[in-house]
């Protein structure tokens, strides 16, 4: 069953992520490619997934968003795991005032809900992907400080650790080398599951028109566009829906598997 699971998350987002990267070849029209006489046109032979209101291939734009909203939910997880890490790393390394500063730091980011410091982030930032990028990082990192730290405090007691601070070993070293193989696995599952709330998050904020702006394509921004036809043309609405419930479920399939195969049940936050 953990096989199961790992293959098929696995299997949804390598297909998904390739699809966005080749999607140059394989996108049948240019996803801003304008015939505005086949407006909202339901899926035909010649355009499988049909036109949005602009008469562009919701097909091609499916793919060039995949490729906005598959590398922002990437690009903040990476930067929000690595913040985490490093923070997470120095407070339970050195403890004491550190610790209690940078704790009650993570308190603070922690007691806004995420979408909503988000979207505060940025309001104030302006919408781009650079922003979108840094407002969910900053909101995101929280956690992942939060658990390392947790864990760092309870492997720092172990008897290596000790003899590694003992014998004189720079502390970065010690972090590096004796400290954070050990408690990488409940930050590589937490990170499966951080990916598909990133991903949520850029199209919950493309969709309140926050995130990327048209003409760039994603599939929060799809999802926009065509709220006020979901009577009219339902599968505008479905098709970019469906993708994105398939992406989330992707990662928390591998986030379940991975946390069952790594023995880490409990130790995520």
């Amino acid at each position: 069953m953990k096989k199961t699971g790992v293959r098929i998350g696995c299997s949804i987002l390598t297909l998904l992520m390739l699809s966005a990267i080749f999607a140059p070849f394989l996108a049948p029209y240019s996803p801003f490619e304008l015939r505005l006489e086949q407006g909202l046109s339901a899926p035909s032979s010649s355009h499988i997934l049909g036109q949005d209101k602009l008469g562009r291939d919701v097909l091609s734009r499916l793919l060039y968003g995949g490729r906005v909203s598959l590398g922002v939910g990437l690009a903040v997880t990476t930067i929000s795991v690595f913040m985490g890490i490093f923070i997470g790393s120095i407070a339970g390394f050195f403890g004491g005032r550190i610790d209690s500063i940078l704790m009650r730091l993570v308190d603070i980011v922690l007691s806004f809900p995420g979408i909503l410091l988000a979207i505060v982030m940025a309001a104030i930032l302006g919408p781009s992907v650079l922003n979108i990028i840094v407002a969910l990082s900053i909101s995101g990192w929280g956690g992942y400080a939060r658990l390392i730290r947790g864990q760092i405090l309870f492997v720092r007691c172990e008897d290596y650790v000790a003899a590694a601070i003992a014998i004189g070993l720079p502390p970065w070293r010690v972090i590096l080398r004796h400290l954070l193989p050990n408690v990488l696995a409940p930050v590589i599952v937490e990170a499966a599951f951080g990916m598909g709330h990133a991903i949520m998050a850029e199209a919950s904020l493309s969709f309140l028109g926050l995130g990327i702006q048209p003409p760039m394509p994603s599939w929060g921004g799809m999802l926009s566009d065509s709220k006020s036809f979901l009577l009219l043309a339902p599968h505008l609405v479905t098709v970019p829906g469906l993708v994105i419930m398939a992406v989330v479920l992707a990662c928390n399939l591998l986030g379940d598997s991975l946390r069952d195969s790594l023995s880490v049940r409990g130790q995520v936050m």
